[in-house]
């Protein structure tokens, strides 16, 4: 179960990193074109996305280094509970696309409460 427990560590980790990396480098566009839909400036939209892009790489490292704790499963929890509502109330129609990209959300909060509490997981 161990195995289990660092390969779910590393899954998460690779997918927040990745999903920072993506954003800031890979494909900022999709960034700008949400944002567009809300009205958000293109230098504020900017901020916004180098704020999120770090924010992710960051967590992603976070979950790799030897200080695992419940603090990093709650902010993750919340950041992620944030870009759904945020999400949500820019573009709803993200709930019905077929490759889900907030449906996708509910199985990764549950991956996140089985790390916050890994101790109790049997070997």
């Amino acid at each position: 179960m161990k195995d289990l427990i660092l390969l779910a560590r590393l899954s998460l980790a690779g997918l927040w990193i990745f999903t920072g990396i993506t954003s800031l480098f890979l494909a900022p566009e999709l960034g700008y074109n949400i944002l567009e839909k809300a009205g958000i400036t293109r230098g504020v939209a900017t901020g916004l996305i180098l704020a999120g892009s770090t924010t992710d790489i960051i967590l992603g490292i976070w979950i790799l280094t030897s200080k695992w704790s419940r603090v990093c499963c709650l902010i993750q929890i919340t950041v992620i509970i944030s870009y759904t509502i945020i999400l949500t109330i820019i573009s709803a129609e993200f709930w019905l696309h077929p490759f889900g990209p907030l449906t996708k959300n509910f199985p990764i909060l549950v991956l996140i409460l089985i790390l916050a509490n890994e101790e109790n997981v049997p070997d």
